[in-house]
């Protein structure tokens, strides 16, 4: 499936796989699109980097929690696999200062999620949509402290994009190589402070950035389903 739209700029933090462990973008990318279309480990793959907090015990999905969707885009850059992830500048908010994927709420006039993942990440980070190709979807979230589902769409585009970022959106961009964020030695776990609430929290360590809460979950099952050889009946529906 393509989209063909427009683009926009940031300075980047990047996530890479060595092309020698998947024989070659294009196999990786058939694979994955054959795993994405199996059953998902969904919540027992989320529990891995889930963090603990009242709020997510407490909270539960009503009828003013809203929509949204992020992109996890992979491309090849110099024989490796990488996926941006963005910074968020600090504000008063629950996301300030977090690293996430570009994402954000969905809009009335998005046709369906998958385009909201992808016309956010083209105001957030420039990104062109021309040669995007969407592979499938993860599981989605829901995040208690801004009561949104969250729906992670995967994708691939078959160049090293260029970034634009938006100022007010994005402080940041780091392109992380896959191989980096799937090294066990970068998980760890720490105390955090969110609006008075001190919480446990699982993390990858990047670059000096700890990646936690939701976008740690996504990684987690996006990880799980990489590594995995799917086995029983392939979904029947598409998302």
């Amino acid at each position: 499936m393509l989209y063909i739209c427009w683009g926009r700029s940031v300075h980047l933090f990047l996530i890479q796989v060595s092309m020698g462990s998947v024989g070659s973008f294009s196999l990786f990318t058939k694979k994955l699109i054959n795993n994405l279309e199996y059953p998902l480990p969904g919540e027992a793959a989320h529990q891995i980097m889930q963090a603990t907090s009242k709020l997510r015990l407490t909270t539960k999905p009503n009828n003013r929690t809203r929509k949204s969707a992020v992109l996890i885009l992979f491309y090849e850059h110099d024989g490796e696999i990488f996926f941006p992830l963005i910074l968020r500048p600090a504000y008063d908010g629950v996301h300030s200062g977090q690293v996430a994927f570009p994402g954000g709420r969905y809009e009335p006039e998005d046709e369906n999620l998958m385009r909201t993942a992808l016309r956010e990440a083209q105001e957030e980070i420039g990104l062109r949509l021309t040669d995007v190709q969407i592979l499938g979807c993860l599981t989605e979230i829901f995040i208690p402290p801004s009561n949104f589902y969250v729906l992670p769409v995967v994708a691939t585009i078959p160049y090293r994009p260029d970034f634009y970022p938006d100022a007010r959106e994005v402080e940041d961009i780091f392109e992380v190589k896959l191989t980096e964020i799937s090294d066990d030695s970068i998980v760890g776990s720490s105390s955090i402070n969110i609006r008075g609430e001190q919480i446990h929290a699982p993390h990858y360590d990047i670059n000096g950035y700890k990646i936690w809460g939701a976008t740690a979950m996504m990684i987690s099952e996006l990880l799980t389903v990489i590594n995995s050889t799917p086995e029983g009946t392939k979904n029947q529906n598409e998302r």
